[in-house]
Formats: structure tokens, sequence, C-alpha cells
């Protein structure tokens, strides 16, 4: 997850207060200084950190708090509402064009991973807003930007808008938002060059775009992984161009966490999306609300549900529930919820989503191993559609057949078989327990 090791350390420190019946100045003083250590080792800029605490200590030993009935859990709450605030407090939406197409200009550093993110964007916009973006290739320097773009388009199937790298910038961007008006697009993403370093020859290139363009919003794509440095790279692109957003990549990575919390509170600027992994859905809105919760280990559950809605056949899961019941369940019905839910996104990073799941014993060194996932795949579409249906035909020659088949082991069969038919029965039974409370209707969430 984003910030692991900064959650750690806020969640056991915050541990401590949270149960105490009383709590003293002495007592937020000790946390406070924990968590000063925890946001600088998060590499968040210090005068961030200094006034951070300072809000904090001052509200945690305000009347409200010590006067309450669960004063360390009043202390929590304080310390997630300013960690909120640190990262803009609300969702900074996107700025729609009253006459479409809405132009969107993407900034940023070579390595920042911006044209990717560019793909990543369209992909959002249609997933989630059911819009129809077209991409314009406006980078001409780096060798193979075009390219890279066309290959993204083609493997998402948007239409990319490219003049060749004998072309000005200006003129690619201006005939882009021609062409989107001409063929009805609601979103132009400009992807610009980027550079190694800052210059005055990339920013006066970019404000000429910008000048022709006229973005609706100019989106700054910085590496979450160079810490500090996204923080001056944020600064000098807003002086420069006055960017209206950032989207942090890489947040998924060995990252401190420091350029999130720190951006929003030293340029001003708000944080729109984050990349958390590689693949082209890997890219969410950014909400400090529900970032907050999941740093201090409350969980998700609203983006976990948001996930669910948009990659779950709810005509399935009522054909799930209807095979739970009456204990029809195959091991076709296995491969497709075991699809549905890495439809999700990574399963460790789903499970860090479940308020208190970082409590549960055991759950916070469970590594989920994708390659087991796929070794169970591959057993599974060893089997015949009759053996799929029902297991109980699986004698020992069949077993040896299925594991040379999906180069398991005949151990690993057994074990697979043992594990659904156990599945099977815990299956029944919560069905019965949920049917017994008489839920009606509306969304389930896979194996509920």
């Amino acid at each position: 997850m984003a910030f692991e090791g900064l959650a750690d350390r806020l969640q056991n420190t915050l541990q401590k207060i949270r149960g105490k019946g009383k709590v003293n100045e002495a007592d937020v003083k000790e946390m406070m200084r924990e968590v000063r250590l925890a946001l600088l080792e998060a590499d968040v800029n210090f005068k961030v950190v200094k006034d951070f605490v300072k809000k904090v200590s001052e509200r945690a030993v305000g009347q409200e708090v010590l006067k309450s009935l669960t004063p360390g859990q009043q202390v929590v709450k304080v310390v997630n509402d300013e960690l909120t605030a640190l990262m803009g407090g609300e969702q900074s939406k996107i700025a729609v064009s009253n006459k479409p197409p809405t132009v969107i200009m993407m900034v940023g550093l070579q390595g920042a991973g911006k044209t990717t993110t560019t793909g990543k964007l369209a992909n959002h916009l249609r997933k989630k807003q059911n819009r129809k973006p077209l991409l314009a290739a406006a980078d001409i320097y780096r060798p193979a930007a075009i390219k890279q773009l066309e290959t993204l388009g083609k493997q998402l199937d948007f239409p990319v808008f490219q003049m060749g790298d004998q072309v000005s910038p200006v003129k690619i961007a201006e005939s882009a938002i021609a062409k989107a008006k001409e063929e009805h697009h609601d979103y132009v993403l400009i992807d610009t060059a980027g550079r190694l370093h800052i210059d005055e020859t990339l920013m006066d290139e970019l404000k000429q775009v910008k000048e022709t363009a006229k973005p609706d919003e100019i989106f700054l794509v910085v590496d979450a992984m160079t810490g500090q440095d996204a923080v001056n790279v944020a600064e000098s692109f807003n002086e420069a161009l006055g960017i209206t957003g950032v989207i942090l990549t890489k947040l998924d990575g060995d990252t401190r966490g420091g350029a999130a919390l720190s951006i929003k509170a030293v340029t001003g600027l708000p944080i729109k999306f984050v990349g958390l992994g590689e693949k082209m859905d890997a890219l969410e809105a950014f909400h400090p609300d529900r970032m907050a919760s999941r740093i201090l280990g409350m969980g998700d559950m609203l983006t976990l549900i948001e996930k669910a809605q948009s990659s779950v056949d709810e005509d399935k899961a009522r054909d799930l529930q209807k095979k739970m019941r009456d204990m029809s369940f195959t091991f076709d019905d296995f491969l497709d919820q075991m699809g549905q839910v890495r439809n999700l996104g990574p399963l460790d990073e789903v499970l860090g989503m479940l308020p208190g799941a970082n409590k549960m014993k055991g759950l916070k060194n469970v590594q989920i191993d994708e390659k087991q996932i796929g070794h169970v795949e591959a057993i599974i579409r060893s089997m015949t559609l009759n053996e799929r249906e029902q297991p109980e035909i699986i004698n020992a020659s069949r077993k040896r057949r299925i594991a040379k088949g999906s180069g398991r082991s005949v151990q690993e069969v057994n074990r697979l078989i043992k594990q659904f038919e156990d599945m099977k029965k815990m299956m029944k039974q919560m069905s019965g327990m949920m049917n017994g409370k008489k839920k009606k209707g509306g969304f389930k969430f896979p194996f509920m």
C-alpha cells in the first residue's frame, strides 16, 4: 500500500492513545513527538510537519477533547481531520468546459510516466464518466514518444491525433482541438514534451502551447518516489505555467509518501489523480479523506465499493447466491469469481481497504502470491467440463492427468479439491445466515 512505513508508524502511535480513558497534555506531547518523526521520515516538508503538529496539538489539548467521554478516540479523529485537510480537504474534480471539447494539457519531466498516464486518464474518463477522449501526440522530441501514445491508443481503442515529429507542438495542439470538434470528442488530452530537467526552452514551448490551446486544465505528472523533488518540480512548473492540478504516479511503489502530503500545503495545487500500479486502469481520483483513512488504518470502503460496482457483474452475483443456496457452485463459477475479484486490483491492496484490516492477526504480513493464483487457474483449466461440475468423479488417475496437464503436483490437485469442498460448505452456511437476516436486494459483493 502507499505510505506503508508512515501508516505503520502513525497507527502504532495512535493505538497507544486510542483506548485511553483520560488524556493529558503530556500524553499528547509524547504522541506528537512520534508523529513528527514519522512524518519527517516519510520525507514530508519540514515546515508542513511543523504546522501540522502545531494544529493537531492545539486541537488535541482543547476542552472538546479532554472533557469528552472518549478522549483517545477524539485525538485520533483530530489527526484524521488534519491529515485530510493537509492533503486538500476534499476531492478536486476536473474542470469541464461549457463548450466541448474540454482540453487537458499533460506536462512533466521525462521519466515521470506522463505518456502512460495520459492513456490511463483517457481510460478513466471513458470508464468512470462515459466520455470520448482524443489523444494528441505533441511530444516531438523524445524518441518513440508518438509511437508509444499510438500503441496505448490501439491497446485501449482510443483515437490518437499525430502529425509526425516535424510539425511544431503548437500546430499539433491547435489541429487536434479542431479535429476533436469535428468528430465530437468531449475531451482532448495533449501529451507534451518533457525534459530530464526544467529549462527555459521547455517552458517557452509549453507557454506557447498553453496560449494556443487555452486548456481547461494543466496537469503536472510527477513521480511520487522522488519525494521532495516532486514538490520542487511542482513549484517550478506552477510558477511558469499556472498548473491546475497534480497527478502523482508510482504511489504504489517503495515511496515514503512525502510528496502527496506536502504538495498541496507547499504549492496550493490540488492532487487530482494518483497512479497505483502499472495496469491501464490503475489510476484513481484522489480523495484526501479516503487516503487519510487508509493511512490511519481505518480502511477505505467507499473506494472498495466503487471498484466492486464497476467490476462485478450483478447478474452473475445473483446467480452465485442461488448456487450457494443449493450447493451447485462449480469450479467454473470459482474461476469466474476469481476473475471478478482480481479485477478489483492487487489483492493485498483490496484487503488494505477493509476497516480494521491492520489489526487482523496475521493479515498484515500476508504475502498474496499472484503466481499461486495462476497455479490454481491452471489446475482448474486442466479439468474436463464434467470434472469442473462434478469434482466427486475425480479419481486417482484423473488427478494424475490434471496434475500433468497443469504442470502441478498431485498433492496440489488434492489440496485444491479439498479446499473447494470446504469452501462450498462455508458458502452454504453463509447463505443460510444471510437469508435468516432477511436482507433485501441491492448490490452484493462477490462471495457475500
